[in-house]
This record gives structure tokens, C-alpha cells and sequence, in this order.
């Protein structure tokens, strides 16, 4: 069973950086694609950034040249460098991953809360 976990969510004032990992454990073969997800209060949950495990990305509109997402297969973790942090950037930021090449199998993890506020 693989599980995920999240860190370096926290509160940040608007224009700020934070850097958010996520690192997979447990019994992993292959990981194929990264995505972060994010859920604002009464909001629904949507794709912040993805990448494939060739290392092809792609972002929500909304962060568009301002977040980065990499990944670090050695040790089995995503990374989202998040930049000019907005209010509207304030969620629960969830990753997920896929473990085989047709994507069925996912595993999520249970999120970190960011806070943009003054």
C-alpha cells in the first residue's frame, strides 16, 4: 500500500513563496504522473498542476507563471514552488499520483492547508 504525504503548506502574506512537497512511502513499484490539486472552502477541488513521468507539465490557468511543479523520482516526491502568492490561492493543497501507465490507480494524499492573507 502506498500512502502520501504533504508538508510546507502554512500562512503567507500576498506576493509571498512557499514551497509544498509530497512524498510517497510504502510499497511503490513505479510512479507514473504528479498532480497537486486544491480545495478552497465551498469550492470545488481542482487541478492546480501536473506532471507526466516523462516530465511534461501543465497548470491551471490561474497560476500559470507563478507556480512550478517538479518531481524527484529518486526519492519519490513532488514539488510545487508556489510564487506572488494571492488570497485567492488559499486552500487545502492535496497531491496525487498515479501507479501505473493507464492512470487507474491513484493514491491521494490528505493535504496541507496554504493561507494568503494580510
Amino acid at each position: 500500500q502506498v500512502q502520501l504525504e504533504e508538508s510546507g503548506g502554512g500562512l503567507v502574506q500576498p506576493g509571498g513563496s512557499l514551497r509544498l512537497s509530497c512524498v510517497a512511502s510504502g510499497d511503490i513499484f513505479r510512479i507514473n504522473t504528479m498532480a497537486w490539486f486544491r480545495q478552497a472552502p465551498g469550492q470545488k477541488r481542482e487541478m492546480v498542476a501536473h506532471i507526466s513521468g516523462g516530465g511534461v507539465t501543465n497548470y491551471a490557468d490561474s497560476v500559470k507563471d507563478r507556480f512550478v511543479i517538479s518531481r524527484d523520482d529518486t526519492i519519490d516526491t513532488a514539488y510545487l514552488d508556489m510564487n506572488n502568492l494571492k488570497p485567492d490561492d488559499t486552500a487545502i493543497y492535496i497531491c496525487r499520483f498515479t501507479l501505473d501507465p493507464n492512470e487507474a490507480h491513484e493514491v491521494w494524499g490528505r493535504g496541507t492547508q496554504v493561507s494568503v492573507s494580510s
